[in-house]
């Protein structure tokens, strides 16, 4: 992990769950992150929790659904720190809703988020990867809904899983491109099962495993878990892309 002191890794959805706990373990690392979400008072903790260790944490106010935000914010860190080296894009969410009574507010909250937001940020991190001739490293936080559908789910997750289809295209697509260009950029999908975050909860599902019979005694992987993958894609060789990686906990079912 030498190799990454100092580096600059930007992360969408900083504030809590599994973007807080990358931040956190990448400053531990050594590195510069820019940790990206609506909520700057959480960022602003966590800056103040993170004052300590040997890399820096720099908090950026961003609503990942406005292109205006993400290109500032990128425009911030060109202009601030070295480049990018590293992006990771945790930022997601879904609704407790359907496809046949649901809001078309609620399904364009989620695609906007999760696939748009996604890809403004990617492109604005490859801009500066590309000028900066930086062999970088990015890494989309995907999900198993994102290879097949969830179906004791599917009547309450509707255009989530779609998005993470997405997201398992748009990363190949990304490599492709990438390597046609000669690019030494990398592109990873990550693929969680069920992660331990307030995810279920901003989404309408009341308490983290409530009463749905799918999560009510599902094993669960731990944010930190999730960041230890990241740290394992950082420690391999530039020569080597791992393009997907599928982390489920143990004994998961569905």
């Amino acid at each position: 992990m030498e190799q990454w002191i100092g580096a600059v890794a930007v992360v969408t959805g900083a504030s809590a769950g599994i973007g807080e706990s990358i931040a956190i373990e990448l400053v531990k690392k050594g590195l510069k992150v820019v940790g990206l979400a609506r909520r700057i008072d959480r960022l602003n903790k966590l800056k103040e929790d993170l004052k300590n260790e040997s890399g820096e944490f720099h908090p950026i106010k961003c609503d990942m659904t406005i292109e205006e935000d993400i290109l500032a914010a990128f425009q911030w860190t060109r202009n601030n720190l070295s480049g990018v080296n590293l992006l990771v894009n945790n930022a997601g969410t879904l609704r407790n809703t359907s496809l046949t009574e649901g809001k078309t507010s609620d399904w364009k909250t989620v695609i906007d988020l999760n696939l748009l937001g996604l890809c403004i940020a990617t492109r604005e991190a490859v801009k500066i990867m590309t000028e900066k001739n930086i062999a970088g490293l990015i890494i989309h936080i995907n999900s198993v809904a994102g290879h097949y559908p969830i179906s004791s789910m599917a009547s309450q997750i509707n255009v989530y899983g779609a998005t993470k289809y997405g997201v398992t295209n748009l990363a190949e697509t990304l490599r492709l491109e990438l390597a046609a260009k000669k690019s030494n950029i990398r592109v990873t999908s990550l693929s969680p099962g069920y992660v331990k975050t307030e995810i279920l909860e901003a989404a309408g599902f009341g308490t983290m495993k409530g009463t749905d019979e799918t999560f009510k005694d599902a094993p669960t992987l731990e944010p930190l878990d999730i960041s230890n993958a990241i740290l394992y894609l950082m420690s391999t060789p530039p020569s080597v892309n791992v393009t997907e990686l599928t982390i489920r906990p143990t004994r998961e079912t569905f």
